[in-house]
């Protein structure tokens, strides 16, 4: 019988001439899919698909418009490129995935960074005493000019100025201090 009688007999229910249509054809439709994906296991994988396809659509098979082998070899071909589609997608939605959570790590982790320098910061200011920690306070941290300092703490300008000037020095070597002991890097 050839695959054309087969794929009838196959439409019209016939289990037996199924098995025999599959040992036929089922070494080039391997290797049809095989070629296209490249990978044994899904192009194994496409093949058990295409026949659980042709099983199911036997009926459609019309042997005036094509022969049973070029209607299975198209068929495996589609299936091919659409698992090859599908896993093309999939690698894009997985890579994509990554570069969110890799995002998100690192801009957790730069945020703890950020944190605990911040914090650093606070401590070594609060270090260098007063009324320095004051005026560093007031004038690097919130902005304020030599005579906004000096007027919200209450002190002639030249004063405000040397407590900025000394509270930088202090804060220096502080930094230098705490950077020996293995604390900022």
């Amino acid at each position: 019988m050839d695959l054309d009688s087969l794929l009838v007999a196959v439409a019209a229910g016939d289990s037996n001439a199924f098995g025999l249509f599959y040992d036929e054809l089922a070494p080039q439709v391997l290797g049809v899919a095989q070629h296209i994906i490249r990978d044994r296991t899904q192009a194994e994988e496409v093949t058990q698909e295409v026949f659980m396809e042709l099983w199911r659509t036997a009926a459609s098979f019309d042997p005036a418009q094509s022969s049973a082998r070029s209607w299975a070899l198209r068929l495996t071909r589609l299936r091919a490129i659409d698992r090859l589609r599908s896993d093309m997608a999939a690698k894009k939605r997985d890579t994509a995935e990554f570069v969110q959570q890799m995002t998100t790590w690192i801009a957790a982790e730069d945020e703890a960074v950020a944190d605990l320098e911040a914090q650093e910061i606070r401590e070594l200011v609060d270090s260098i005493g007063e009324p320095h920690r004051t005026a560093i306070m007031l004038a690097y941290f919130t902005g304020m000019s030599h005579a906004e300092v000096a007027e919200a703490t209450g002190v002639p300008l030249g004063t405000a100025k040397t407590r900025v000037r000394d509270g930088m020095s202090k804060l220096r070597n502080a930094l230098r201090v705490h950077a020996s002991a293995g604390g900022a890097q």
